[in-house]
């Protein structure tokens, strides 16, 4: 895709099938996602459908089983005809008549050194790993360009010569290599833009860039096809055939659509994190302890791989063996070297400092925390924002527009000419015809359509190099108009690594403790694990329940026998008055109560750490006037204690609130019509928040459903990551600003001047091709020097 026409033709084009729903089209990425009801049709069947109705040449890019590609003299059939190993899914050649086998398979059942070693009945060659689909497909189509670029720039040279050198006058003769030169590149280079032009015009009604392109050209070649006519009977036109514009034309357009696709490429490359995954690792053996390298693609979980100082983690692991610094840098935004010793998880991607590091495998690379966190970097590129269905629109109007221009420069001179200047009308309609061509050529909506995408995909790069992921463009728009942040307290102003600090067990029984244990063992939630962490420690042995469940905002059940076990906050179990309760409470503690039925078996005090930026940030927020909210599940004196540690008015302090109260509280001040409300939060009982607020912020550490509520994710756990989103929100949507005016201003200027308004300065049609290249570069180069803003007080 090259411009946002083709984005509206292929969305136009999906979105006429009853079988396809939920529709993303990607300029940037030259890429869609949709759903589809199997039911109605087959993936091939759209595919087939898309390259039936659009110049477009498709290939399916996602699937959700894990694949490795493999080499095979005979192909898939060969393989197919052997009996598929436990694991093994699916077999297919990558193309027709292809060597290059790919195999999907579970990594859990089988792994992928067993199947190209042990598992056919010839050892198998990995083939060479595929570049990403976007990539690859925007490198195809710079191929394309480049190719055709450098033939109409060869066959225009030496009509230029013939034109514009002081050579011997043989008019007809240099008339006829001219005609020669223009017909070819009007057929083999002009040729494409007429199919495209007509798809689109015939199966999604759209008068776009390319009918202009087909139109200016077409007037310019047949006028001086005539031109030459006239020439060889004798009686030759005033203006002469002019067969350098219509070539000139065609290569400037080239030119200027090779600058373009280079110029996107390398934004998409730029901002892409899939670059920190390397190819190779070194194996540990096991029984030998000896080292050597395979290709990463090979790796099983639960492999061992070494990672030697100063070189980049290869997956995600747990660390077995060394002690070493690690600079997570790019991939959490954070520049100080985190210490990683036995115990302690590891990143893909990151760069490790002068130890020597032995790491098990937890996640294959392909699906570690590279490929999440440049999954959720391209939903954001995938996603649109509002400003851009603002640009769609005025695209969409664009040409028709032009189009009706171009009629009224045509008449306009003809009748200025024959009423003002008594030129006959032959005369005339021949200079109209200049003017008319400079228009159509001059117009030029290209740039409209990237002035938000190129600074969304350049905004998404950055942001996730400061530690940000950002899932919908709509959020980076209106970030900057903030003026309320709600945090929830656990988790997310403070560390969320609570410790037991006091512990009353009224009935003082082990087998009480073994009970608690059981109810608590497997939760997630910061109490509750601080809780099983502290039993665990002190050697409680764990019991068994039965029908354990969750209750978000309030606690735990389980049932044991005949009886029934609740734990959770004091206000769910209706203890706030018991005095042991009262005793835990009075000191800023949080509390974990246990009942049996209905007697109370332990009252556990909990204490929590606030993060080293809480303070801050809190006060960064004041001094931007953006008024500060807790809203927490906790008790209210340990929440108020949090709130006066960090200088927050009281008065803006919700304690003891179920997921229901945090919504009821956002949406109470909500009801400000100027109020722009970011809530910041890290549970599962969070997402109900982060879904109503303007802006959900999730802490990565959190749960995966809060993290699908939310529009943003902080990738590491400091909340400097809620101003940089801020400061990029502003310097983003000050360039979409920017482009748009530029886009507005340059059209608006070279309309008038192709139509010859500005009676001293009049714009040449061959010099009229500029106008693609001359409106887009500075609507890319603005949107990539996003990457060199300061945000925060911090470089990129």
């Amino acid at each position: 895709m090259t411009c946002s026409s083709c984005e509206l033709s292929l969305y136009r084009t999906l979105a006429s099938l009853s079988a396809v729903e939920n529709i993303q089209v990607s300029l940037i990425l030259a890429r869609a996602t949709f759903d589809i009801d199997l039911s109605q049709k087959s993936v091939d069947q759209v595919i087939a459908h898309i390259q039936r109705t659009t110049d477009f040449t498709c290939e399916r890019i996602a699937t959700k089983a894990r694949q490795i590609d493999v080499l095979h003299p005979n192909g898939a059939k060969a393989l197919l005809r052997q009996q598929l190993p436990c694991g093994v899914d699916l077999i297919r050649s990558r193309s027709k008549g292809s060597q290059i086998v790919s195999i999907q398979y579970n990594p859990e059942l089988i792994g992928a050194r067993d199947i190209v070693g042990t598992s056919f009945d010839q050892p198998l060659q990995l083939a060479s790993e595929k570049d990403s689909k976007s990539f690859s497909g925007g490198l195809k189509e710079i191929r394309k360009d480049s190719l055709m670029t450098l033939i109409s720039c060869l066959l225009t040279i030496p009509v230029l010569i013939l034109a514009w050198a002081p050579l011997p006058k043989h008019a007809v003769a240099y008339g006829a290599v001219s005609l020669a030169l223009a017909t070819i590149i009007q057929v083999v280079v002009t040729g494409p833009f007429y199919m495209v032009a007509f798809k689109k015009l015939f199966f999604s009604g759209l008068l776009e860039v390319e009918f202009l392109i087909v139109l200016s050209t077409t007037a310019a070649y047949v006028f001086s096809v005539v031109a030459f006519a006239f020439e060889v009977k004798g009686e030759p036109l005033r203006t002469g055939e002019f067969f350098e514009t219509s070539t000139l034309l065609v290569t400037l357009i080239m030119i200027g659509r090779l600058i373009s696709s280079w110029s996107r490429q390398r934004a998409a490359e730029s901002i892409s994190l899939r670059t920190l995954q390397t190819s190779k690792a070194l194996l540990l053996q096991p029984e030998s302890k000896s080292e050597y390298e395979i290709d990463a693609r090979l790796l099983h979980y639960g492999d061992v791989f070494v990672c030697k100082p100063e070189t980049r983690l290869v997956t995600d692991g747990i660390v077995i063996s060394g002690t070493s610094e690690v600079d997570e840098s790019m991939m959490t935004g954070e520049s100080k070297p985190v210490t990683k010793e036995v115990g302690t998880a590891v990143m893909a991607g990151s760069m490790n400092g002068g130890g020597l590091l032995h790491v098990r495998v937890s996640r294959l690379p392909g699906d570690n925390t590279i490929t999440t966190i440049a999954d959720m970097v391209d939903e954001a590129k995938m996603a649109k924002a509002k400003s851009q269905d603002i640009a769609d629109r005025v695209a969409g109007y664009f040409v028709p527009v032009v189009l009706l221009i171009t009629t009224v420069t045509f008449i306009g001179w003809i009748s200025f000419d024959v009423a003002r200047r008594d030129y006959s009308p032959s005369y005339a309609a021949e200079d109209a015809v200049i003017y008319a061509m400079a228009v159509l050529i001059v117009s030029c909506p290209c740039a409209i359509g990237l002035c938000v995408p190129m600074v969304i995909v350049i905004a998404g790069g950055v942001a996730a190099k400061h530690g940000v992921i950002f899932k919908t463009g709509h959020s980076i728009e209106i970030a900057r108009n903030v003026n309320h942040v709600v945090f929830d307290k656990t988790g997310t102003l403070t560390t969320g690594t609570l410790s037991v600090v006091s512990e009353d067990l009224p009935c003082g029984k082990e087998h009480t403790k073994s009970l608690i244990l059981g109810l608590v063992a497997h939760s997630k939630h910061p109490v509750s694990a601080a809780v099983a962490k502290h039993l665990k420690d002190r050697g409680t042995l764990q019991q068994d329940l039965d029908e354990v469940t969750s209750i978000p905002g309030k606690g735990m059940e389980g049932i044991i026998g005949t009886r029934r076990i609740s734990a959770g906050n004091s206000r769910w179990l209706g203890l706030e008055q018991h005095r042991e309760v009262r005793n835990v409470l009075s000191n800023g503690l949080t509390t974990f109560c246990v009942m049996l039925d209905s007697d109370l078996v332990a009252v556990f005090g909990l204490k929590d750490t606030v993060r080293e930026d809480s303070r801050s940030i809190v006060l960064e927020l004041e001094k931007r006037r953006i008024s500060i909210s807790i809203v927490s599940g906790d008790d209210q004196v340990a929440v108020e204690d949090i709130a006066i540690n960090l200088g927050i008015p009281l008065s803006h302090v919700r304690a003891r609130c179920s997921p229901q109260d945090k919504v009821g509280y956002l949406k109470d001040i909500m009801q400000d019509k100027h109020a722009v409300v970011m809530f910041c939060g890290d549970g599962t009982n969070d997402a109900p928040a982060l879904a109503q607020a303007h802006i959900g912020i999730h802490i990565n550490e959190g749960s995966e459903v809060a993290q699908s509520a939310a529009d943003a994710v902080l990738i590491r756990p400091a909340l400097r990551g809620i101003l940089c989103f801020m400061d990029l929100s502003r310097e983003a949507v000050r360039r979409i600003k920017f482009n748009f005016c530029w886009s507005f201003i340059y059209n608006l200027f070279a309309v008038l001047l192709a139509a010859g308004l500005f009676v001293k300065w009049h714009l040449p049609p061959q010099y009229a091709a500029l106008g693609e290249l001359v409106s887009v570069l500075p609507v890319i180069g603005i949107a990539l020097h996003l990457r060199l803003v300061k945000l925060n007080g911090y470089e990129n």
